[in-house]
């Protein structure tokens, strides 16, 4: 059972986390928050222990372990929604990593664009879905799944999953993870509305695909090439051949 006392004591936002709802069974933490009206304040986390219809990208889904893992969502209106709103799943990614670090002593690596990585097996994963009108965007929500103390994983995966607990062969505490995630998450927010350049650096720290030839693939297309950079939006910036192509969508893998 997550003890909602133990996050609360370690949470030091401002905003995030303070509205907060804990779930046994819902669809999706990210579709309730979409939603339901009456989880409509800015900054609420909606943690669910049991997802019916967790949704990874592309319509894939995701599954977890209720009372062992982290599945989250975090809701974001005007002010931290800013002017580069395709650079938050690269925010949230460098918010998890930090917290990981910090709390564990692992060594992260950032997958483009959503995926975070231990010695290349996968710990997280981040979805951000929207609601706009008129061109605007109304609200944004940060789906975060980390595997936290699972340590058998029974399906087949794209990427090979690993855990903290796995990793460090110590059962972890989830609710001191998840207030460090949103304590981190909240200064990187706010780090990417004053200086969104600082996020991108943090965030290229830790690709280490960067510079590597890759297979970028999207539905049934593939592309090749080198992994160059990314932009100040957050795509990918490919060398194929004397061509250089921006990615937007797709999964990366190393050639």
């Amino acid at each position: 059972m997550f003890k909602i006392e133990d996050f609360d004591i370690k949470l030091d936002t401002e905003i995030l986390g303070r509205q907060f709802v804990y779930c046994e069974e819902a669809e999706s933490s990210n579709t309730v928050l979409l939603t339901y009206p009456e989880y409509d304040k800015e900054g609420m986390v909606f943690l669910v222990e049991n997802q019916t219809k967790g949704k990874g990208r592309s319509g894939r889904t995701w599954e977890t372990l209720p009372d062992q893992n982290l599945t989250f969502s975090v809701l974001l209106k005007d002010s931290f929604i800013g002017e580069k709103p395709n650079l938050i799943t690269l925010a949230a990614g460098v918010a998890v990593a930090q917290s990981l670090e910090n709390l564990f002593q692992l060594n992260v690596e950032l997958k483009w664009p959503n995926d975070i990585l231990i010695e290349g097996k996968k710990i997280c994963g981040i979805l951000c879905e929207s609601i706009s009108n008129n061109n605007k965007i109304n609200k944004i929500v940060v789906g975060i799944g980390i595997n936290v103390n699972q340590t058998n994983f029974a399906s087949s995966y794209l990427i090979n999953p690993t855990s903290i607990k796995k990793e460090t062969k110590k059962v972890a505490s989830r609710e001191r993870l998840l207030s460090e995630v949103l304590n981190n998450l909240e200064k990187t927010l706010d780090l990417l509305n004053v200086n969104y350049k600082k996020v991108l650096e943090a965030w290229r720290e830790r690709c280490k695909m960067l510079g590597e030839k890759v297979k970028i693939v999207d539905k049934n297309k593939e592309t090749y090439g080198v992994f160059e950079d990314i932009d100040n939006d957050g795509q990918l910036i490919l060398k194929h051949n004397d061509e250089v192509i921006t990615v937007s969508f797709g999964d990366v893998s190393l050639r």
